[in-house]
This record gives C-alpha cells, structure tokens and sequence, in this order.
C-alpha cells in the first residue's frame, strides 16, 4: 500500500475546502430570502365602515395592501391614504408599464384620511423620486 505524497493530500484538501466554501457562500442567499409571496398576508384591523387599514410594509403583493395605507403629510400629520389613489391604474402588460415609466413624472396630491376613510385630515402628496421611510408613521403601526 503506498502513501500520496504529503503535497497531494495538501492539495486535495485545499481544492475541498475552496469547493465546500465556495458551495456554501452561494447558496446562502437562496437559503436567507425567501419569496415574500411565500409568506402568509398580513391582517388588517377594520374600521366602522369595513375598510382594513395600516401600514403596507408587510404586503407582499398589491392584492394583500390594506384599504387604507399608512401615510404622513408634508406637516407631519399621520393618517391614511387609500391603496387605489395611492397606487393608481396599474399596467396589465410589460409594454404599457415601458410606457407609463416613460411619461414625465409630476407630483399629484391625493387626500389623507382619519381612520374612519372619510374625514380628510390632510394631503398627502405623490411624485417620482426615491421612496422615504418615516420612522414616526412606521412606529404607529398595529398589527
């Protein structure tokens, strides 16, 4: 029986140890992010009128957002928003999203609600840029 040289087995475990690092360091990422739409959908507290409300952080799609989102106006007054003038028509193909994404942005007002849907207690305004998160209105949410 003859023994490999000390330098082979050398070798041999390096290539192992590169190969079994190299094998766990990409597939930790499919391991850690899990399809957000592979969690259950949130649950929303409703009002006097039916309609669910609270924050849309934990959606995981448009269809689990609650009636009313959680929004603060350029004053700081925190209220609600409702998901279908927050989000607008949405496309229905890839080729009139391109071109929705390709018209000039503008900002547009929507107005912001009390908790109830219908007393409006401010305007919450809505533009093209990059999305803030307010750490104020974040902290009021219920769940």
């Amino acid at each position: 029986m003859s023994l490999k040289p000390l330098w082979v087995r050398t070798v041999m475990i390096g290539v192992a140890l590169v190969a079994g690092i190299t094998v766990g360091t990409l597939s930790y990422p499919a391991i850690t992010f899990s399809n957000q739409s592979d969690k259950p959908a949130p649950v929303y507290q409703r009002n006097e009128n039916g309609q669910t409300y609270g924050s849309d952080m934990y959606a995981t799609s448009l269809d689990t957002v609650p009636d009313l989102v959680l929004a603060q106006d350029e004053n700081g007054t925190v209220g609600y928003v409702r998901s279908v003038d927050l989000y607008g028509k949405q496309p229905k193909t890839p080729e009139e999203a391109v071109k929705m994404n390709l018209k000039p942005g503008s900002f547009r007002h929507i107005p912001l609600y009390a908790v109830d849907g219908k007393t409006v207690i401010g305007k919450f305004k809505i533009g093209p840029g990059n999305v803030e998160k307010n750490q104020k209105a974040t902290n009021q949410i219920s769940p």
